[in-house]
């Protein structure tokens, strides 16, 4: 699939978030926004991954895990538009007994979903746990998780980072989304984590960092280079340094869109910025 080809793809998935968000009155555009093309590229041209028929085990495919779960809005989106469930479901998000929750579950079934997450700093653990299973079966596919900016002020993060690295789980990568964003602010105004590529450099893993995290062609050439790292003794860390709210100019780099929906006249402005790309569902 070609640059063009995503970017069309990834235009569309923050239109299909926008409108889950605005039409649930709840949600967390903000993230979900600026980790579109991150899922796009993953799931559209990097994953070694079979969305038909699902495998809650992994086992045989590269496995992904949001542990920001919270940002979940672009990924289900992605998932939909990659073949995991149809599309018309995304019109579900967060009512009453639909399996597209606020933040991922595993009891509602939807394909896609192997771990529940969203309580931050849990998902890392997660991933870290089904990395070893693979090498336990000696399954040679990746694990790859996504953590959040300001999940880094969680502590079970660390220890998590601390085991990985000792036990040398070399068949995990992890994104983290750099936005600088936080519920409460600027993370470097809440707990800063600065110089957090030199910290996880610290912890013992090999670090990678994106500074063009919106650019499919920087974004590819990452995740390949950290394939190209693998198996080689450490886990590692691709710092994606993305921008909040992206392609909505009143939320970029805002953090009060962390998470909170849009009126009907926010939504009206950003939906024109949005334009569909794809068949809307």
């Amino acid at each position: 699939m070609d640059i063009a080809e995503l970017e069309k793809i990834a235009a569309q998935v923050r239109r299909d978030a926008m409108r889950m968000i605005y039409m649930a009155q709840s949600g967390h555009p903000g993230g979900a926004l600026g980790a579109a093309d991150i899922f796009v590229a993953l799931y559209f041209a990097h994953l070694r991954h079979r969305p038909q028929p699902f495998s809650p085990t992994g086992i045989g495919e590269d496995v992904f895990v949001l542990s920001n779960g919270h940002i979940c809005a672009a990924w289900y989106a992605v998932l939909a538009r990659s073949g995991y469930f149809p599309i018309e479901e995304l019109a579900t998000f967060r009512r009453i007994h639909s399996r597209l929750q606020g933040h991922p579950a595993t009891k509602e079934g939807l394909p896609g979903v192997r771990v529940a997450t969203g309580s931050l700093g849990q998902g890392l653990s997660a991933a870290i746990g089904i990395a070893l299973g693979k090498k336990l079966l000696k399954d040679s596919h990746l694990v790859y998780a996504m953590i959040g900016d300001g999940e880094t002020n969680e502590g079970q993060i660390w220890e998590a980072a601390l085991f990985a690295a000792h036990h040398q789980v070399d068949n995990l990568i992890v994104i983290t989304d750099r936005n600088y964003k936080q519920i409460d602010g600027d993370t470097r105004d809440v707990l800063n984590t600065d110089p957090l590529e030199e910290k996880w450099r610290a912890f013992g893993w090999d670090v990678l960092a994106l500074r063009q995290a919106h650019d499919f062609s920087a974004i590819l050439a990452t995740l390949n280079e950290a394939v190209h790292r693998s198996g080689q003794g450490k886990p590692i860390m691709i710092i994606a340094y993305t921008t909040m709210g992206k392609g909505v100019d009143f939320m970029e780099n805002d953090y009060r869109w962390h998470g909170k929906p849009p009126t009907s006249a926010e939504y009206e402005r950003a939906i024109l910025q949005l334009p569909a790309t794809l068949r809307d569902f």
